[in-house]
């Protein structure tokens, strides 16, 4: 490979997001990216929507690659090793002065693996970390051969990584903590909080197979506390194309939820429930956040439970319980997922019980644990991707 050169055209910066979490958060980088280079920049790779108003233009569409389930996985898996081979070769023909990989870490790091053994003079910064901390630890070590900088959005994240002797991580902030203003309430939507009937918001997933396997359990348990006596107003945020799968999903409950559609409804719903019953995921930070307290569930097929319940190495698989670093948050994996269980857990959330007043005590320090200080997480992560940048330029 030729030598890189210290000249001072354009940097030229090849990103790599596959889903949407990862778009919004590599639009946002890029943003930061073009003000902190002064518009002396270019951008080339993989990306969504968000990146593409950026000025990116991806590969490919990442679509492609929305893929769920293990039987679809290896069904589509000849596609899959085709667009990573694909992406790999773009990168190492752009020669780009950095990478960024974003999330997606099955996709990514075979991508990044296969850049770092044709060009080892290419930095790889690897945005949001895989979940180490949780399964498979031993990914830590083994990206010591590939990426030169990882940007957490847990706090906890840097810590594990030196613990299990991984690569630099860096706690750049999750975005979820510039969302608190829409989160919590205002007065009225507080006074609302605390009147009757309780509003309980119903979170059954942000993908189709998960709906698939939440709504029913849901359902029974809403049906079991209206049987008991206890009165709530019912609401279940979603998204538009999840709208049929939703609405298909209630029509057997027994208790009717009223749906509402998009972030900004999602968020105005936050801000005045008490309560919520909600699928384990980063959700379930987002009501932390709010100050929601809430019941968590999470089942899914037979052979995927399998092995998660064999790899999981932490005491919660609940996100809010590993950043407050206490589990208080109850939890309900697999068979543990039923009506009985979820609805004497709500029943507790739903009133002014000890368990209630746990939680909402530990949310009342989150924002002192997930502070950035007084720079943006899209900030801090552009700073260290051009530190690493200008790492590497001093060493050529």
């Amino acid at each position: 490979m030729p030598a890189r050169t210290t000249n001072d055209v354009a940097r030229k910066i090849f990103l790599i997001a596959t889903e949407e979490s990862g778009d919004r958060l590599g639009a946002n980088l890029m943003k930061v990216l073009r003000q902190r280079l002064g518009g002396a920049v270019r951008f080339e790779g993989v990306g969504g929507q968000q990146m593409a108003r950026e000025g990116l233009a991806s590969l490919f569409p990442i679509e492609k690659l929305s893929i769920m389930g293990l039987a679809a996985v290896v069904k589509q898996l000849p596609k899959i090793l085709r667009l990573i081979r694909e992406t790999a070769e773009a990168v190492t023909a752009a020669s780009p002065d950095i990478l960024v990989i974003i999330d997606s870490p099955d996709f990514t790091h075979r991508v990044a693996r296969r850049v770092r053994a044709r060009d080892p003079s290419i930095p790889i910064v690897d945005y949001v970390s895989p979940s180490v901390w949780a399964w498979r630890p031993g990914r830590a070590r083994a990206m010591l051969g590939y990426v030169d900088h990882v940007l957490a959005l847990l706090p906890f994240e840097p810590e594990e990584y030196r613990r299990l002797r991984g690569p630099p991580c860096s706690y750049v902030g999750h975005p979820l903590t510039g969302q608190v203003g829409v989160l919590r309430p205002g007065v009225d939507e507080q006074k609302r909080r605390d009147e009757p009937p309780p509003v309980l918001l119903v979170l059954p997933g942000s993908r189709r197979s998960e709906i698939r396997h939440h709504m029913a359990v849901f359902g029974e348990t809403l049906g079991r506390l209206q049987a008991e006596g206890m009165s709530f107003e019912l609401v279940l945020p979603t998204m538009p194309h999840l709208l049929e799968a939703v609405r298909e999903g209630i029509k057997s409950w027994p208790v009717q939820p009223r749906i509402v559609i998009g972030e900004q409804e999602k968020r105005a719903a936050f801000r005045i429930a008490r309560a919520a019953l909600a699928k384990s995921g980063t959700v379930t930070l987002e009501l932390a956040l709010a100050g929601v307290p809430m019941v968590t569930a999470y089942r899914t097929g037979a052979i995927e439970a399998w092995v998660l319940l064999r790899a999981i190495k932490v005491k919660s698989v609940i996100l809010a319980n590993l950043v407050v670093g206490e589990n208080v948050i109850p939890e309900f994996l697999q068979r543990d997922c039923s009506p009985e269980k979820l609805s004497q857990a709500l029943r507790d959330v739903l009133n002014d019980s000890p368990s209630r007043r746990r939680q909402l005590d530990a949310f009342a320090g989150i924002d002192k644990i997930m502070s950035t200080g007084s720079q943006p997480p899209g900030v801090r992560a552009a700073d260290i991707v051009l530190a690493a940048l200008r790492k590497s330029r001093r060493a050529s």
